[in-house]
């Protein structure tokens, strides 16, 4: 009966050991986005959070073999929440630059995304220059403001740009009236302006184009090694191609 006693708390002891060391398995994917950001994470009629983005992570998430939670946070406060450990990913539309390469972690790119000019379709604005004393909408925290602020002449021509908590708020107030135009990635343009179809015109001037990945804690490189191979199985297979063929009616995958 001692021998039995020694021998399991040996093993509680290692077991303990394993789990002090990182030994064991992280059993769920906590993955952080903007729930108001069609096609990418959004809810839909029945207050699920779907998109193409929450069709990739389920995918990736079962081939790792983790548990996966979505978790809405504000897409301003996205670096705070990731390496407060709040969340494990930020998938949603990320787009990779080099100021967030420095708190960030990224996955290769897996899709092209441009910052198009929306306006109304009976604007009188048909180009950039066009914009000179006007007001502008963008998504607060969203790369739609560095590629502005990047154009520092067209910044500087605005009466005001304009930060909203998300899209389509800011599209809302350019049907409404209250702005001139908004700047926003053109996969989530492209997808709201469709379901309102003679509303909105797409200027042939932007503010040029980016990638969108993966962000990771700088940290996790195990988890962005095994995520990073699942991303080019998925690839590979033809199941991400599958999966943006059902968001956008092709294969937009990079």
């Amino acid at each position: 009966m001692r021998k039995l006693v020694a021998s399991l708390l040996v093993l509680l002891l290692v077991g303990l050991l394993v789990a002090g060391c990182g030994g064991v398995t992280k059993k769920k994917i906590v993955v952080g986005l903007d729930d108001n950001f069609p096609p990418m994470g959004f809810r839909d009629d029945k207050n699920n959070i779907v998109g193409f983005d929450v069709d990739m992570a389920k995918e990736a998430a079962k081939r790792l073999g983790m548990e996966v939670e979505f978790k809405p946070i504000d897409w301003n406060s996205k670096e705070a929440e990731l390496n407060g450990k709040r969340v494990d990913v930020l998938w949603n539309g990320l787009t990779i630059t080099e100021k967030r390469k420095e708190n960030i972690a990224f996955t290769k790119p897996y899709m092209e995304n441009r910052q198009i000019i929306v306006v109304n379709a009976n604007s009188p604005i048909k180009s950039k220059a066009d914009l000179a004393g006007k007001v502008v909408g963008v998504q607060d925290g969203s790369s739609s403001v560095e590629a502005v602020e990047k154009d520092a002449a067209t910044l500087k021509s605005f009466k005001e740009l304009k930060k909203y908590p998300d899209n389509v708020a800011a599209l809302m107030d350019l049907k409404a009236g209250r702005l001139d135009a908004v700047v926003v990635d053109e996969i989530v343009g492209r997808y709201y302006i469709a379901k309102k179809p003679g509303e909105y015109a797409i200027l042939a001037d932007n503010f040029g184009s980016e990638e969108y990945g993966v962000g990771l804690r700088k940290d996790d490189k195990e988890l962005l090694d095994k995520l990073q191979k699942v991303l080019d199985e998925m690839k590979k297979d033809g199941t991400a191609a599958k999966i943006s063929k059902q968001w956008f009616g092709a294969d937009i995958v990079k």
